[in-house]
């Protein structure tokens, strides 16, 4: 470790062995294993976060996280890149509308629903709005988990979400759905009922089974291949037969046969009823 004292930790890149021991303190008190992101891009993220802190080097920017909770959750936050809103790219909330629930809906009155990495609750509730304007009327449940407990409790809340989070939402769902108090939205009771929220940790947590749809959108991004692989097996068996997956507008699966997932349309991706190749542990 460098010394403290005199040095500063602005502008230096954290070297090998710094980066080894803060991921190492980052797993024993966050759960957050930087071994499964990519390396450069995860380093070069963390190494601009710290430098805005006040921070001498990587060991006594650790002991400000040992004895700073606020702190702390700020850092997972950042790793866990909350970043989301209502009806995000509306083209693939109008695909799952028009094609993807329809679908699902053909031979059910039910759908059992799994948002991983939901932040504050933006894409569950915008799930559930669709599903509440589903022609066939169908009841259903709506999981949504993550990592940061902060974003839990605003979703837990229905709120409050700010006019930038519900920016692409139609006219009709905002007055619908949403109270507006003040500079605030809060969602109306009618789509929290059949939603529940939880913490989970996608890198290491069991996972429930038996989802009709799992929506994982722009939280692999920094991800090795490696884990996005072992987490697509996972999410593979977590899936009825026939069960869609929804990544991302920028994400995508390579070679979706071999992990035994049709591509059905941009972002969807289809459960075969076997997987061509599943030797992952």
């Amino acid at each position: 470790m460098r010394k403290t004292g005199k040095f500063s930790y602005k502008g230096v890149k954290m070297t090998d062995q710094e980066y080894l021991y803060l991921k190492k303190k980052i797993l024993n008190m966050t759960g957050i294993d930087l071994n499964c992101y990519k390396s450069q891009q995860m380093r070069r993220r963390l190494d601009s976060f710290i430098e805005s802190s006040t921070a001498h080097d990587i060991a006594s920017y650790c002991q400000v996280l040992e004895r700073d909770e606020t702190h702390l959750k700020k850092l997972c936050d950042f790793l866990t890149i909350n970043v989301t809103e209502f009806f995000r790219d509306d083209w693939a909330f109008n695909d799952l509308q028009k094609n993807i629930i329809p679908t699902l809906a053909k031979n059910t009155s039910h759908l059992n629903i799994w948002s991983a990495g939901c932040s504050n609750g933006s894409e569950v509730y915008s799930l559930a709005v669709l599903l509440n304007e589903c022609e066939k009327k169908i009841t259903y449940k709506i999981m949504g988990t993550d990592m940061d407990e902060l974003s839990l409790e605003r979703a837990r809340n229905g709120g409050p979400y700010r006019e930038d989070f519900i920016k692409s939402m139609p006219k009709y769902y905002l007055s619908r759905y949403l109270n507006c108090q003040g500079s605030d939205y809060w969602v109306k009771d009618e789509l929290k009922r059949n939603t529940v929220f939880k913490r989970h940790n996608l890198l290491s947590d069991s996972f429930d089974k038996g989802f009709d749809l799992i929506v994982c959108r722009n939280v692999t991004i920094y991800f090795t291949e490696e884990a996005k692989e072992k987490l697509n097996q996972r999410f593979y068996e977590s899936l009825r037969s026939n069960g869609i997956l929804f990544i991302g507008a920028t994400e995508f699966i390579m070679n979706p046969n071999k992990a035994g997932f049709n591509k059905i349309g941009t972002s969807f991706y289809q459960k075969m009823p076997f997987a061509v190749s599943a030797n992952l542990r």
